[in-house]
């Protein structure tokens, strides 16, 4: 007896899907890009960042963690869906200090690489400027909260991969702030290593690796070279000592 394939249509294409799979899951299969920060394949997905929202069947859903359907009809990339994802993305680079020119990370950082993606030439809002504490207590690993997007991905992949709880996020709205699990609250107290998934996973600047900056030159970086809506850009997490940063 042949095995039933279950479907969804995105933007009208037919994408098969396997049972327990997400939007998410399957669009990425099939090579589609929906933009988003939080989510990273192997991790639980999180939700937070909500620029992954697409539209099923006229409402409003995260696509990393609405399970699919079969016959679902889902809508990615509408001029509306699109315009909302950069006023996300403006606002993540407003509230905090995201200035590329001077950011070791830029050209694989995945926030930057979004905005490209989006069309985003301005932040549009009023920066903030944001003045939060910059940790360097830890020998090989610093912490500067000031570019951090609150997407939890170092949270989740402290536990899920290095079994280690290290981060937390604390607070909410605006007073909301990544926090180490430590006695002092300092990063150089905690069992951070340099060789955990956690140290490396960061989307953005906030949590690099000391004495490597500006090792890849401008130019030959990851998203000097790829755009990325290209698939396979976005490694599958399988295990600790997978640093892809991709």
């Amino acid at each position: 007896m042949n095995r039933s394939i279950t479907v969804i249509e995105i933007d009208g294409q037919a994408v098969p899907f396997d049972e327990g799979q997400t939007i998410m899951d399957a669009a990425m299969a099939a090579g589609i890009y929906i933009p988003h920060l939080c989510h990273k394949p192997g991790l639980t997905p999180h939700g937070s960042c909500k620029l992954c929202t697409v539209d099923v069947d006229g409402r409003s859903v995260s696509s990393c963690t609405m399970p699919a359907v079969n016959g679902m009809k889902v809508s990615n990339n509408t001029p509306a869906l699109m315009e909302v994802r950069k006023s996300i993305t403006q606002m993540l680079f407003v509230e905090g200090n995201h200035l590329c020119p001077s950011c070791e990370k830029t050209g694989d950082c995945t926030l930057q690489a979004v905005a490209y993606h989006l069309g985003m030439l301005d932040g549009h809002y009023p920066q903030f400027y944001p003045k939060r504490a910059v940790d360097a207590s830890h020998p090989e690993i610093l912490l500067d909260r000031d570019r951090c997007i609150l997407c939890a991905l170092c949270v989740r992949a402290g536990r899920e991969v290095d079994g280690k709880e290290i981060f937390a996020i604390t607070g909410r709205g605006i007073d909301a702030t990544l926090s180490i699990h430590s006695e002092s609250g300092l990063l150089g107290d905690s069992d951070l290593s340099v060789d955990d998934l956690a140290a490396h996973i960061c989307p953005v600047g906030a949590i690099l690796i000391k004495d490597e900056g500006y090792e890849v030159p401008i130019g030959r970086r990851t998203f000097d070279l790829h755009c990325i809506a290209e698939p396979g850009l976005e490694p599958v997490i399988l295990r600790k000592g997978d640093h892809t940063d991709a």
